[in-house]
């Protein structure tokens, strides 16, 4: 009997600065996300299964799309995270939201959800097709299954000689992520994943924000990121805190931008969905 497989190590922590981070990170990314929410069919009255929500962005984004009459169940591992979601849901009116602490595989959940979503989920799951296998038992004929992922394998390649500070955070983070057993291309594994689990062909995007302005938020999410990321990457021996100097990381990348001018481009997330017979 084969020894089953681990799920990855969440690789950015499980601080209050990683969940700033979070909540930093959907402002950059929420325009793909509620894209990928109205593209794959949300809409009113639907019962709808978030995983992996953390600080529930994608619980909320949801949530606005299905109204009053619609429900939300968010569910992530971190308990605490939650108290962070339930407050935000709260503050933000969002009375259709319930967010469950546990894994969403293993959880006792109803079997009539109406969708299935998640963002940078997949990637810390030991078997992403396997998972989805599991989660879609969750759902009604007829349901939807929409997914976000990153692909770290194509970021290196957008990167020159005239970056090399970009260049080298590019292949430390690349690298603590494989090191911590994500899958570091789960966005365009996607595709595979939902063949792999026997789900329609999805419909898919890629994209990536990218900025240089001076007033440009993605400097700080970088160095917050890096904030987020170091205490493993000095535990795999990748780098050392001195060498990623966080406190002054935004201005040497912007200064970076202004020499090079050459925007920089965040990690590339790829949309999927389809839609069950």
């Amino acid at each position: 009997m084969s020894e089953q497989k681990s799920d990855a190590t969440y690789t950015m922590g499980r601080t209050q600065e990683e969940t700033e981070r979070l909540i930093q990170q959907s402002g950059l990314y929420e325009d793909v996300t509620k894209r990928l929410l109205e593209e794959a069919g949300l809409f009113n009255g639907m019962k709808v299964l978030d995983i992996g929500s953390g600080a529930g962005d994608v619980a909320m984004a949801a949530a606005e799309l299905v109204g009053a009459d619609g429900e939300v169940i968010g569910v992530d591992v971190n308990a605490e995270i939650l108290e962070t979601a339930r407050a935000r849901a709260q503050g933000a009116g969002l009375a259709n939201i319930q967010f469950l602490a546990g894994d969403a595989r293993t959880l006792d959940l109803p079997d009539d959800f109406d969708a299935l979503i998640g963002r940078l989920v997949l990637m810390y799951m030991a078997d992403p097709a396997d998972a989805l296998k599991q989660l879609t038992a969750r759902l009604r004929p007829g349901a939807i299954v929409a997914f976000q992922e990153v692909d770290f394998t194509s970021i290196e390649a957008f990167y020159t000689d005239h970056t090399p500070l970009m260049n080298n955070l590019a292949q430390w983070a690349v690298e603590v992520f494989k090191r911590s057993g994500a899958h570091t291309g789960m966005g365009f594994d996607l595709y595979s994943a939902f063949l792999d689990a026997g789900l329609p062909e999805p419909t898919l995007r890629y994209t990536a924000p990218m900025g240089a302005s001076e007033a440009w938020g993605g400097y700080q999410f970088v160095a917050n990121s890096f904030r987020s990321i170091l205490p493993l990457m000095e535990a795999y021996g990748i780098v050392t805190a001195a060498e990623v100097d966080i406190e002054t990381l935004p201005q040497r990348i912007r200064a970076e931008v202004v020499a090079s001018k050459r925007p920089i481009l965040l990690p590339p997330h790829v949309t999927g969905w389809t839609q069950l017979p």
